[in-house]
């Protein structure tokens, strides 16, 4: 097993003026070993961002605690110096240009790479000596990606940086992201809401949502966790009978169910002669199962007022894939 580098437990953030009422962190406790990337998933707004702002020191937790690298990380240089986080609204000097933020860069990450930083650069095709400001916002992530790439910091977080850059660069990215590890291994942290295109990066999920952990398992385990039924609604129904239903749709008499679980061949078996189709579930698809279903087991009004927009954010997930 590897070294533990992260510990967070009760983690629990409330914002002044916050229209509801409802924390941004309600108790979030986890752990991240080292030299694995994790995926933190999760809706916009789900805590993401709070939580990566309190793991770096940017930000202040109401209540819990929060080691890294076994140490309270705030106003601490020895943690700091071992962080990089690059977050989709970096701000930089208004007169610097992407060298200066290199240059920046290298002066603060003792594992800096400039060679690194300058053939990213080439494939990102980044103007050097346009001055940020001036930037186009795909060419502002694409600084941002470079950064986290080459400072080869033990610790490295991505918050949705690289949403600026269109899909060919972000597989670009994706793409470096996995070579560059292959070969330094660190421990590398993503945060998304595109789920399926960094589904097949990731080694670790952590799901997050209302500010609540609902999901933290390796990868690999989650993909075969869930079965998708479709069929003849009543044969669907006989068969999935007991089982955890993680979300059910109806289309007439047809019905696709997904179920909690692993089938047995036995099971798949009795699935076919019923004329009954299973597919696999992908790590998107279960996310978003499994975030509805917690809005549809959360009995207060609250849950049930959150359904509706709960349903659109499918959609728009979905549409991602």
């Amino acid at each position: 097993m590897s070294a533990e580098i992260i510990r967070v437990d009760g983690l629990t953030k409330h914002y002044r003026g916050s229209g509801d009422g409802a924390p941004a962190l309600d108790g979030v406790s986890f752990s991240i070993e080292a030299d694995k990337i994790y995926g933190l998933l999760g809706r916009n707004g789900a805590g993401k961002t709070t939580i990566m702002s309190i793991l770096t020191a940017q930000g202040f937790a109401t209540a819990g605690s929060v080691r890294v690298f076994g140490q309270n990380p705030y106003e601490n240089e020895r943690v700091l110096n071992r962080i990089c986080f690059i977050r989709e609204s970096q701000k930089y000097p208004d007169d610097f240009n992407a060298n200066h933020a290199f240059k920046a860069a290298a002066l603060f990450f003792d594992n800096w790479d400039q060679s690194l930083a300058m053939r990213l650069a080439k494939d990102f095709q980044l103007p050097l000596k346009r001055r940020i400001k001036k930037l186009s916002r795909g060419q502002l992530s694409a600084v941002g990606v470079v950064i986290g790439l080459a400072s080869r910091a033990e610790l490295t977080f991505f918050d949705e940086p690289y949403l600026g850059l269109d899909a060919v660069a972000r597989q670009l990215f994706y793409d470096r992201l996995v070579e560059d590890y292959t070969e330094y291994p660190r421990t590398i942290v993503l945060s998304s809401h595109l789920i399926d295109e960094v589904a097949n990066l990731l080694e670790h999920v952590i799901v997050i949502d209302q500010g609540r952990i609902i999901m933290d398992d390796d990868a690999e385990s989650l993909r075969g966790s869930a079965v998708a039924v479709a069929g003849q609604a009543a044969r669907v129904e006989v068969f999935t009978a007991g089982r955890t239903v993680i979300h059910r749709e109806g289309f007439g008499a047809l019905a696709s169910v997904t179920i909690d679980g692993v089938l047995s061949a036995g099971e798949r078996a009795e699935a076919a002669e019923l004329g009954l189709e299973l597919a696999p579930v992908s790590l998107q698809q279960l996310v978003v199962r499994r975030t509805i279903k917690g809005a549809v087991d959360d009995g207060s009004a609250d849950g049930a007022a959150r359904q509706g927009t709960k349903q659109g954010d499918t959609a728009r997930m979905e549409a991602t894939r």
